[in-house]
């Protein structure tokens, strides 16, 4: 979980080789350090300093801590599990909040989790426990409290079918809301939360979920359903469901491996287009000149006036950029075309740079601008 502010500090060699932090000290239970690296706490291991970094492991921790930068006028980060964070080099001139709250809640069908809790980690009891919904969302890295933010979705399932509430703290009233499924304005990678990402941290997460005799939800990924050897709509056993999703992610370099660089990233870099019908008859007419007219892209119904969803793997792909471009420390994922990558000793110019010619290219080919799914600070495409 995540929010932006402006702000940084010199940059230098720090996000290279950060150094270690110049100060800490408790106060009371919360940990406090000054002038703390925060690439570390990122999986694309990039980024320079905080001016502070607070680490809050109760729910009101995290609302002092708020409350405090608030009441300063400090810029604020808040920082999860930092699988969607891209942070500049110069770092964050403000108040980093490493919320670290536990807390696993399972009462029959209905799951509570903190914000602090390992997503994957939750996914896992959950199918342990034999409860379906959130299965096929296996091995995405980051936090519990990110995945109402982003609408956290994989394989055919989004959070936003399963989330019932979501307790955040609102720092415009100064209060602890708790906000319905449909107060959430869910839609595709977008909620409340995004849309106002100043005004809310997040809790604690409710889900509803499915007792279906030890099997998942139904299988809606062609994907999926491929590599089950299903058709779409059948149910398989939620461990085989887990396990087929973990091996199809890693294939992709998208389950989190220190040794591995090509996971040295957040994931999916970029959205999935989605045109209104008259944009989606433009590109069609681009990738015929550009591919030929027997050429078809990926095209999926998104639900309103006949707009059209299209992957951004394959623009990618398609106007040039296949798995492993790049000769910099930066590089697109030797696994998936949609991944950029940290091979080591890049710096977050050295991303932004390959992620600006990625959006350069595609427009130049297809007439189309990707747009980024990691949340930016300090920096922007």
């Amino acid at each position: 979980m995540c929010r932006a502010a402006a702000g940084g500090r010199p940059a230098g060699d720090r996000a290279r080789h950060p150094p270690p932090a110049r100060e800490a000290r408790t106060l009371e239970r919360v940990q406090l350090l000054l002038d703390a690296p925060l690439a570390p706490l990122t999986t694309f291991r990039l980024g320079g300093p905080a001016g502070r970094l607070v680490t809050a492991v109760t729910d009101d921790e995290v609302i002092a801590a708020v409350r405090e930068a608030d009441a300063a006028g400090t810029p604020l980060l808040v920082i999860g599990g930092g699988s969607n964070l891209v942070i500049g080099d110069k770092g964050f001139d403000g108040t980093a909040l490493r919320i670290a709250t536990e807390g696993f809640v399972l009462d029959g069908t209905r799951l509570e989790l903190a914000a602090g809790e390992v997503w994957t980690d939750a996914v896992a009891r959950t199918v342990e426990a034999g409860l379906a919904g959130i299965e096929c969302l296996a091995g995405i890295p980051g936090s519990a409290g990110a995945t109402p933010i982003q609408n956290v979705g994989a394989y055919g399932q989004d959070v936003s079918a399963t989330v019932t509430e979501v307790v955040a703290y609102d720092r415009r009233s100064g209060e602890t809301v708790t906000l319905t499924n449909a107060e959430c304005a869910f839609s595709y990678r977008h909620s409340l939360f995004k849309e106002h990402p100043e005004r809310y941290v997040v809790l604690r997460v409710r889900f509803e979920l499915e007792d279906a005799d030890g099997l998942s939800a139904p299988i809606k990924y062609a994907e999926t359903a491929r590599a089950l050897g299903v058709e779409a709509g059948e149910r398989v056993p939620l461990a085989r469901a887990r396990e087929t999703v973990l091996a199809l992610r890693a294939g992709k370099g998208m389950v989190l491996d220190p040794a591995d660089h090509d996971t040295w990233s957040a994931g999916s870099f970029f959205t999935n287009p989605i045109l209104t019908a008259g944009e989606y008859e433009t590109f069609l007419t681009r990738v015929a000149e550009r591919l030929g007219a027997d050429v078809t892209p990926p095209a999926y119904p998104a639900g309103r006036d006949g707009a059209v969803k299209t992957s951004a793997a394959w623009l990618i792909d398609k106007a040039g950029f296949t798995k492993g471009y790049g000769s910099g420390p930066a590089r697109i994922s030797t696994k998936h075309t949609l991944a950029l990558t940290n091979r080591g000793e890049a710096t977050t110019e050295d991303l932004l740079a390959l992620a600006r010619e990625v959006v350069a290219g595609v427009h130049e080919a297809f007439g189309i601008t990707l747009v980024n799914e990691p949340v930016t600070v300090g920096v922007a495409l």
